[in-house]
């Protein structure tokens, strides 16, 4: 009987990527995956730190894995692992600790040691992150019609929020070419869509004289992948020239998701990002210029050191007047190490929730004027396996979630459709 391993992944898409990269090295070795709520050999967690509430998640996640099988081998690992190492080594029955740089070693360290239950941390080894770490490549496969594909990881920029560099590292990528023969594998494996992931994408190449313009365009004629998306891109860095070719492109999809943060200039300087808020907007409104029906994404973080009632209210009003179409909402959370952790102004709990809250909603409002935008227009779809109640559900090229009654024929194929009904769930019922 083969042995079982369960995995969590949290966080970003680029944790998803090497997850799937990491399950692929079980598999092949005769390993079953199975779901994380079942009894299994192996539970890999595979951690976030972004927030306080991501780490309380990652918790969680552990001790329920050590109690379903006290005798399973336990790894943690991810950059919650990187930066607290030893406040996972206190939770009693981890078997192996390890950072970003060694996670993709997980199957050779589980088995060419001899790990028991009782044995707490048999393994325990998190290397600093420094500008010398080598990039690391993988892809997501296996579970669904799309692929998080890795082109990049770390970040060279230091946000006084963030503690990500820290976790992950400097600015790093694969080659081109190495890219483009994993889009290959890709499609050989018969996915049709890859999402583009990465700490920082538009940082794309440097180190090897490349960009993140050559690297779409050389993606653009790879056979066999019909779509792609570009995740979280900085906003000075989403030049006219991508925006152009992503409106010229057949393949490239008309959705972006560009971190704003605060719509307010002086949180911006505080946050140390790299634009003024009309930057931003200039990237908007150049993007609905050539690509009037695109979806547009926007990271915000609401209660930061210094924001005001003024600040939050020039924010707010900011993003309203643009044609975003929805956000990701985030309430500041404390980071060890970081500057803003040593800024004056703190704001109180409850009015960051409260501020969240607000700009929460204002997002639902977006997306739903947004699907509205779309309705009764023609769109194509790729549908996915994903079933509920008697439906199989996809998106749109522009990341309009739509459902149709269950054909199995239709899973992992773009079809073109009619946005007809939308359901109390802000989903489209298509025929």
């Amino acid at each position: 009987m083969n042995k079982k391993v369960a995995f969590q992944t949290f966080g970003c898409k680029l944790n998803f990527a090497e997850t799937s990269q990491i399950s692929r090295q079980f598999i092949e070795n005769g390993y079953e995956v199975t779901d994380f709520k079942e009894t299994a050999d192996v539970y890999v967690i595979n951690t976030c730190t972004v927030t306080s509430i991501a780490e309380k998640k990652c918790k969680t996640a552990i001790r329920g894995a050590i109690k379903r099988n006290p005798d399973a081998k336990v790894a943690v690992i991810g950059c919650f692992s990187q930066l607290k190492a030893d406040e996972i080594n206190e939770i009693e029955g981890v078997n192996i600790i390890v950072g970003n740089n060694e996670k993709h070693k997980l199957y050779e360290m589980i088995t060419n040691r001899e790990i028991n239950a009782e044995d707490n941390c048999a393994y325990c080894d998190v290397k600093k992150m420094d500008r010398g770490d080598v990039f690391v490549p993988s892809y997501s496969s296996g579970d669904r019609t799309r692929s998080f594909l890795k082109i990049q990881d770390g970040c060279d920029y230091f946000c006084t929020y963030c503690a990500i560099p820290f976790a992950r590292g400097r600015s790093r990528s694969d080659t081109i070419e190495n890219i483009v023969n994993s889009a290959r594998q890709i499609a050989l494996e018969g996915l049709k869509e890859i999402i583009l992931t990465g700490v920082n994408i538009g940082d794309f190449g440097k180190q090897n004289g490349e960009n993140f313009l050559q690297l779409i365009q050389a993606l653009d004629s790879v056979e066999g992948i019909e779509r792609y998306r570009i995740s979280s891109i900085e906003p000075e860095l989403l030049t006219n020239e991508i925006i152009d070719f992503v409106a010229d492109s057949k393949k490239f999809l008309p959705h972006f998701h560009i971190p704003l943060q605060s719509g307010s200039n002086k949180i911006l300087k505080l946050m140390k990002r790299h634009y003024q808020r009309e930057l931003f907007a200039g990237r908007i409104y150049k993007i609905k210029e050539v690509m009037p029906q695109s979806c547009i994404a926007a990271d915000v973080i609401t209660g930061f050191p210094g924001e005001t009632d003024e600040d939050f209210k020039d924010s707010y009003k900011f993003i309203e007047s643009l044609p975003i179409s929805y956000l990701h909402v985030f309430t500041y959370s404390e980071r060890p190490d970081t500057i803003a952790v040593k800024l004056e102004g703190k704001v109180a709990v409850n009015i960051r929730r409260e501020r969240s809250k607000e700009l929460q909603e204002l997002s639902e409002l977006k997306k739903h004027q947004f699907y509205l935008q779309n309705q009764e227009t023609i769109r194509s779809v790729l549908f996915e396996s994903d079933i509920h109640n008697g439906y199989i559900f996809g998106f749109t090229d522009n990341y309009i979630r739509v459902k149709i009654k269950k054909n199995n024929d239709l899973i992992n194929k773009v079809i073109e459709t009619k946005l007809n009904f939308l359901d109390k769930d802000e989903v489209f019922i298509v025929e």
